[in-house]
């Protein structure tokens, strides 16, 4: 697993996003959330302008978020897809180099960090923010940032 395991610290800006919610256990709610929006991508295009792809999700509440970022207001939504603008933060940003198969791991090691070092989390989503586009980006060659909403 390539994890960077020493956190640069990054301003989020606010976002607009448009998502899926699922609740329950993440293992089980991530693919079915991915599976849905990877469905949705073609309606959501047709009105609105994809800018990425993020995860925000808060694990102790179970709440898991696979959305889009866009560049206005989300319009004329598939169903179950719902519009916000999240306001952005300060995050401790990890980075994750390679498959998604690694995120659990990689997001269990960084909570691991996040508990020994001196960073005191916010609450707030954490966010796995896709730097690369994964409809066209192989697998191996994916860029992921993990990050940690920090107070």
């Amino acid at each position: 697993m390539k994890l960077n395991e020493k956190p640069k610290i990054l301003a989020w800006p606010a976002t607009h996003y448009v998502f899926i919610e699922k609740k329950g256990p993440f293992h089980k709610t991530a693919p079915l959330a991915w599976g849905k929006l990877h469905q949705a991508v073609p309606n959501i295009l047709e009105n609105n302008r994809i800018t990425g792809y993020l995860a925000m999700y808060k694990a102790e509440a179970g709440v898991y978020r696979a959305g889009v970022s866009l560049s206005a207001p989300g319009r004329k939504l598939p169903a179950g897809f719902k519009s916000t603008k999240f306001k952005g933060g300060k995050y401790s940003c990890f980075v994750l180099k390679g498959p998604y198969s690694d995120l659990p791991e990689a997001c269990g090691r960084v909570f691991e960090i996040v508990e020994k070092k001196p960073i005191k989390m916010r609450k707030d989503f954490c966010i796995e923010h896709y730097k690369t586009d994964p409809r066209v980006t192989p697998e191996d060659k994916t860029v992921t940032e993990i990050l940690i909403p920090t107070a």
